[in-house]
């Protein structure tokens, strides 16, 4: 019989319960964040956190105490070196639960417990957020009127200041203005000093161009002529060889017409 047992068996004997909380308890200090259903979440938060307030204290008697419970060196290490100074400034509430849909299967109601303090993106919204500066105060007694003349006084002679001040700063627009005018004239003149350059430069650059264009030219009419005097020449050359056969073929056709004639006068003689 369960008679004032208010805690949650969670449908299992004691040592099985004890054993399933000091597993999730290890997995929750080593990954800070686990799911698990919402009445096993509950019953965990009870069971670890008197255990992360018992960390505080880093003391031979307290670490065989958290060990007793946990029964595993590597948890109860980091739990003593890395969870407890991060929680060592509060006062309780080490861990939160947040609810998440049913479970497929059973529809079962989920849950993700965290360590509170390893929850980088809730904390930086946390310090992010701005103070408000307003002020909460009563209306000031008739009794202040001393007071009021001499704030009236003060605000007269903030005018004051700040008329001579708006005063004072066309002038100084103006200077500036002036400075900028300037400015401008004189990168104007440079631009135009570099433009006048750009232009002598391409100038010069295309009276090259020309000059080197009529030097080809020049060289190929050169050119052109030393290959007709070649042609002449050789022209000549093939014009003399032919005449001085045709004076030798001839010179030749000459003896053998005046051999002929010997030889016809001797037939005759004889």
């Amino acid at each position: 019989m369960r008679h004032g047992k208010k805690f949650n068996h969670l449908s299992r004997t004691k040592a099985h319960r004890e054993a399933m909380l000091s597993n999730m308890a290890c997995s929750l200090i080593q990954h800070k964040r686990i799911n698990t259903t919402l009445a096993k979440a509950k019953a965990l938060r009870k069971y670890v956190e008197p255990l992360i307030t018992k960390s505080k204290t880093d003391t031979t008697h307290s670490r065989r105490v958290v060990f007793s419970y946990l029964k595993n060196k590597e948890a109860a290490s980091e739990l003593f070196r890395e969870v407890a100074p991060k929680i060592n400034d509060r006062p309780g509430g080490y861990t939160r639960i947040i609810k998440l849909n049913n479970r497929l299967g059973d529809n079962a109601q989920m849950a993700m417990i965290e360590l509170v303090d390893f929850n980088e993106l809730l904390l930086s919204d946390t310090s992010s957020k701005k103070k408000s500066r307003r002020r909460r105060g009563g209306k000031k007694k008739a009794a202040d009127s001393p007071v009021t003349e001499v704030a009236s006084n003060d605000s007269q002679e903030a005018i004051e200041e700040a008329a001579i001040v708006s005063e004072s700063v066309p002038q100084e627009v103006k200077e500036e203005k002036v400075e900028e005018a300037t400015d401008t004239a004189e990168a104007t003149e440079v631009v135009e000093e570099e433009k006048v350059e750009e232009a002598t430069d391409t100038a010069e650059a295309t009276e090259v161009v020309e000059e080197q264009a009529n030097a080809e030219v020049v060289e190929e009419e050169v050119k052109a002529e030393e290959t007709t005097e070649t042609v002449e020449a050789t022209e000549e050359e093939v014009k003399a060889e032919e005449t001085t056969e045709n004076e030798e073929s001839s010179t030749e056709e000459d003896k053998s017409s005046s051999k002929d004639g010997e030889n016809e006068e001797d037939d005759k003689k004889e």
